[in-house]
């Protein structure tokens, strides 16, 4: 949608437009971050369903991107979350309508899971600051061709997932084969890592989820993680270009 602007001191007409971004919060301590702050400094709607208290979802008519957010809880456990039930149809919906979706941490083990890959643990938990490496598919792709061949981003999962047919392969680590993954001529995106991290953020996933931060060789301490805060801007970056292109 978009609305007519009129600059009276030039007399040129300019065309501004509206985007819905609408985000599902699985915990009320991890939020969207910096979507947030960037959503506001374009004009843009941001709303949110927190499914883990209700999943009256909004209609995928007044949705232009589809933001999954992370978690502590696993993809598949449905029992002991039946949310994620109808979390699972509404995104594949979404999908099948042609939206935009960004799905982060759990809600890329959630995005795969809907698309028919297998959600599993992964070898090595992976909690902190370490690189990812592009792939070849990286540097086709509009989202992340412009994106350095290695990123230095903030992790905190335990679970991974199969790359899910038909999708490209898009980054890994040292830890964990699929850290991002393309869907759909890239109108759907799965990221491991959360480059929305922001200090509030961080030290919210460090107070809550801070009994996981046991010595491994891919798990950081609080000290740590927090001595390394300096890489939340550059990470912020990689998320900016990644919703500018999802929000064209």
């Amino acid at each position: 949608m978009s609305i007519l602007e009129v600059n009276k001191k030039y007399s040129i007409i300019h065309f501004r437009t509206f985007v819905n971004i609408h985000y599902l919060q699985h915990v009320p301590f991890e939020d969207c971050g910096i979507i947030k702050a960037w959503s506001a400094s374009h004009g843009y709607s941001l709303s949110s369903t927190p499914v883990y208290q209700h999943t009256n979802f909004p209609s995928l008519d007044t949705i232009d991107l589809l933001v999954v957010l992370g978690g502590p809880m696993g993809a598949d456990e449905e029992k002991q979350h039946p949310w994620l039930v109808p979390e699972k149809r509404f995104i594949e919906e979404a999908i099948k309508r042609g939206k935009k979706v960004m799905a982060i941490c759990l809600g890329s083990q959630i995005l795969a899971r809907v698309l028919g890959a297998k959600v599993y643990a992964n070898p090595q938990k992976e909690i902190g600051w370490f690189p990812v490496q592009m792939t070849p598919d990286a540097a086709r792709s509009n989202l992340f061709m412009t994106l350095p061949k290695e990123l230095m981003v903030f992790h905190w999962h335990g679970d991974t997932f199969d790359l899910p047919q038909g999708a490209k392969h898009i980054a890994s680590s040292k830890a964990c084969q699929h850290q991002a993954f393309t869907y759909n001529n890239e109108r759907v995106v799965g990221l491991q890592f959360h480059c929305e991290i922001t200090a509030p953020l961080l030290a919210s996933m460090i107070q809550h989820e801070g009994e996981e931060l046991i010595k491994a060789p891919f798990v950081q301490t609080a000290s740590e993680i927090n001595q390394q805060s300096s890489r939340i801007n550059a990470s912020n970056e990689t998320m900016k270009t990644l919703l500018i292109h999802l929000t064209e």
